[in-house]
């Protein structure tokens, strides 16, 4: 009886959830009649929302940069993470502790307090409109190297210990010891880190002045400021050929990030 309310609740507020996506879904395909009827399901269901939404904003170059932008950021979220996870779990120093906790204690910091000092330091470098600006200020990433420092930790020692017997260098333990080891995290990690940049819309705004690196979170803003006061329908396109990638990430990913999350933590 618990198990079948516990699942009743669970749907309820599983369908609350998915409401949103699914009525911008419903408003993309409606014809303004449908729109202004306040109507849940399309009468005439219709295509021209997204022929006009193409023509009325460069969307697939929006969606190419937001690509190119979430693509370099995860790869080098990754590499910095992983780098710095393996001194801290492997590489032996004085003050390591106490170093490790200085970086995880930079979470505590809201990211809207560096943004300004960020922002001078792009200016400085002359990285304004340039892909630089978007992806280098986000590749060390302090949850990053937490994460992939706990799971590194479960690497077995006689792992590690028969690595260096047969003449490993420190460098070749990691890529061809712990890497394959620990891929699970790095997929997690990768997923989280490509979501993150996706859904980033302030940076972008603030570091770009033209289309030509600007990313697709901003081609929507521009968009509805466009349309807002004639034809919700077409904003409703927008949405969902932005959100699109991201449904479709999460739910091929979705089993690696739960699994990701939780291996390593106890330790």
């Amino acid at each position: 009886m618990r198990k079948g309310m516990l699942y009743v609740l669970l749907s309820i507020s599983g369908l609350a959830l998915f409401f949103p996506i699914m009525y911008a879904f419903s408003v993309s395909f409606m014809t303004s009649d449908d729109i202004l009827q306040r109507s849940l399901v399309p009468t005439n269901p219709t295509f021209q929302n997204y022929v006009d939404m193409f023509a009325s904003v460069p969307i697939g170059h929006y969606l190419l940069n937001s690509f190119i932008v979430a693509t370099v950021t995860t790869l080098g979220m990754l590499c910095v993470s992983a780098l710095a996870a393996f001194v801290f779990a492997f590489v032996p120093f004085k003050g390591r502790g106490g170093v490790f906790i200085l970086v995880i204690s930079t979470l505590l910091i809201p990211w809207e307090a560096t943004m300004i000092p960020n922002f001078l330091t792009i200016q400085s470098f002359g990285w304004m409109n340039h892909y630089l600006a978007l992806t280098v200020p986000f590749f060390a990433l302090a949850f990053g190297i937490f994460l992939l420092r706990q799971h590194f930790k479960t690497v077995p020692q006689e792992l590690y210990e028969a690595a260096q017997v047969e003449g490993l260098s420190t460098f070749q333990i990691f890529y061809k010891v712990v890497i394959p080891y620990a891929k699970t995290s790095f997929v997690t990690l990768g997923i989280f880190g490509f979501l993150t940049t996706w859904n980033m819309y302030l940076w972008p705004l603030l570091v770009t002045t033209n289309d030509s690196v600007r990313t697709v979170q901003i081609g929507l803003r521009r968009l509805q400021a466009d349309e807002v006061a004639t034809n919700w329908g077409i904003v409703m396109a927008g949405v969902v050929i932005v959100i699109l990638p991201t449904l479709i990430l999460l739910m091929i990913g979705q089993k690696q990030l739960q699994k990701g999350l939780t291996k390593g933590a106890l330790k």
